[in-house]
C-alpha cells in the first residue's frame, strides 16, 4: 500500500486546512487509517482515525471538536479537515494505514505533509 499526503501549507491562527492522503495499491488489506504529526523536537503523536470501512473514528483530546477525519472510499482517500487551527498545530502530518491484525502499530505510512500555523 502507497500514501501519498498533501494539502499542507502555511495558514494564521484560527484558519483552516484540509489535508488528503490517497492510497493506492493492496488498499484491500486496509482496516483503518489514521492521521499522525510530529512537531520539532517532540515525538510523533495520533490525531486522528478511521476505519476504512468507516462508522468509527477517534481523536487526541487536543484536536476534538476542531478536526474531522473523513474518507472517501470511491477515491481511496482519507481527509483531515482543520478548523480553528491553533500555532501548536504546527507539525508534520503524516497518514497510515494499518491491516486488520492483532498488532495496534500502522502498517504503511505517508511521506507527510507540512502544516503551518502562524500567530
Amino acid at each position: 500500500v502507497q500514501l501519498q499526503a498533501s494539502g499542507g501549507g502555511l495558514v494564521q491562527a484560527g484558519g483552516s486546512l484540509r489535508l488528503s492522503c490517497a492510497a493506492s495499491g493492496r488498499t484491500l488489506f486496509v482496516y483503518g487509517m489514521g492521521w499522525f504529526r510530529q512537531a520539532p523536537g517532540k515525538e510523533r503523536e495520533f490525531v486522528a482515525a478511521t476505519r476504512w470501512s468507516g462508522g468509527s473514528t477517534s481523536y487526541a483530546d487536543s484536536v476534538k471538536g476542531r478536526f474531522t477525519i473523513s474518507r472517501d472510499n470511491a477515491k481511496n482517500t482519507v481527509y483531515l479537515q482543520m478548523d480553528s487551527l491553533k500555532p501548536e498545530d504546527t507539525a508534520v502530518y503524516y497518514c497510515a494505514a494499518k491491516r486488520l491484525t492483532m498488532s495496534p502499530d500502522y502498517d504503511y505510512w505517508g511521506q507527510g505533509t507540512q502544516v503551518t500555523v502562524s500567530s
